[in-house]
């Protein structure tokens, strides 16, 4: 029997918390390959790239969470932090006003603004 997304995205939240970030990433990757939408598993890749310094690869995955909950203001938040780190393993300043639009978006959700 396969493991369900839910069996993988638990495996790989383990492997994260020991610090195996590779595995952890072919973890969630499988979760993500059972279910494309399933915006957690994109999250814990955002911070597994992340770890690994695939900057890119990390915003790329924060921002395919955002788009299947845009209605979530911490997924704005979390993109907030993903940039946020960005900018600090690149040194990429483009991040950082990626990192105020995404905590303003965020801000403004909570607020009803």
């Amino acid at each position: 029997m396969a493991a369900s997304v839910h069996d993988l995205y638990n495996q790989g939240e383990k492997l994260k918390d020991q610090g195996d970030y590779p595995a952890a990433i072919a973890c969630f990757g499988q979760a993500l390959e059972t279910d494309e939408s399933f915006a957690l598993a994109h999250f814990a890749l955002a911070v597994c790239y992340g770890k690994v310094g695939e900057h890119e690869k990390a915003v790329q995955a924060a921002e395919r969470a955002c788009e299947l909950d845009p209605e979530d203001p911490f997924s704005y938040t979390a993109l907030s932090v993903t940039y946020q780190r960005a900018f600090v393993g690149t040194q990429d300043h483009r991040y950082i006003g990626m990192a105020e639009e995404a905590m303003a978006r965020a801000h403004a959700m909570q607020t009803g603004l």
